[in-house]
């Protein structure tokens, strides 16, 4: 069994928002995600990605991509990233999900040798616009990855974090959230949210704190294809 890593496709496949808008190197992105998915993952592989799955607002409306990315090789594992508003309760999301499809939330998931545990994560405090309403936010999924943290701990097995915003701060400096994924135990922590110009390889590749390796999976970061984790 192989891990595999993609976070942000943010998919409108029946909407019409194409993320061409940021960049002709979108044109087609689903499709590139897609051949390379179909060329390297195995039924028996694990497929983490690490949120902004769709741009809908509603269930009905995100159902098309969440059945989109159902449906390839693998087992996949996903979180909620700051753009998927469509999720309304972990029970109905759950309900729609199929195929081997596992959304993390205040628990853990074992496939194979490997546990998957995470929280959507927030923006870090320090940051120049936190502010009381983020303090809450950012207090809730410290808490949620307290959860997942134990429930993954119970599991056994080798554990892999996940986590939609970067967990530690601008300047890669430990923050709680780093704290916790290195009290659990994981060796590797997989995180998204990041796009564009700005990003520059040589600021995220290597990127390891307290004994822990973080790895940016955003879709664009990575020319759409799926990075091999383990």
């Amino acid at each position: 069994m192989r891990v595999f890593a993609i976070s942000d496709p943010h998919l409108s496949l029946t909407q019409g928002k194409s993320m061409d808008v940021f960049g002709q190197h979108w044109a087609g992105h689903w499709e590139k995600i897609k051949k390379s998915w179909e060329a390297c993952v195995a039924p028996e592989d694990a497929v983490i990605i690490a949120g902004d799955l769709s741009w809908a607002m509603s269930y009905e409306d995100a159902l098309p991509d969440l059945k989109a990315i159902c449906r390839q090789p693998g087992r996949k594992v996903i979180i909620r990233g700051n753009h998927d508003y469509w999720h309304g309760s972990l029970k109905k999301t759950r309900e729609l999900l199929e195929n081997q499809t596992y959304l993390l939330q205040n628990d853990a998931v074992r496939l194979g040798d490997y546990t998957f545990f995470g929280t959507r994560g927030w923006k870090q405090r320090g940051a120049e616009d936190f502010d009381a309403q983020d303090e809450k936010v950012f207090a809730r999924e410290l808490e949620r990855l307290r959860l997942s943290q134990k429930a993954a701990q119970k599991l056994g097995g080798e554990l892999i974090g996940v986590c939609h915003y970067p967990p530690f701060s601008q300047n890669h400096e430990r923050s709680e959230f780093t704290d916790l994924y290195a009290e659990a135990g994981a060796r590797k922590v997989i995180y998204g949210h990041l796009h564009g110009q700005y990003i520059r390889k040589e600021e995220y590749e290597n990127i390891a704190i307290d004994g822990v390796e973080y790895f940016l999976t955003s879709c664009d970061y990575l020319g759409f294809q799926l990075r091999q984790i383990c």
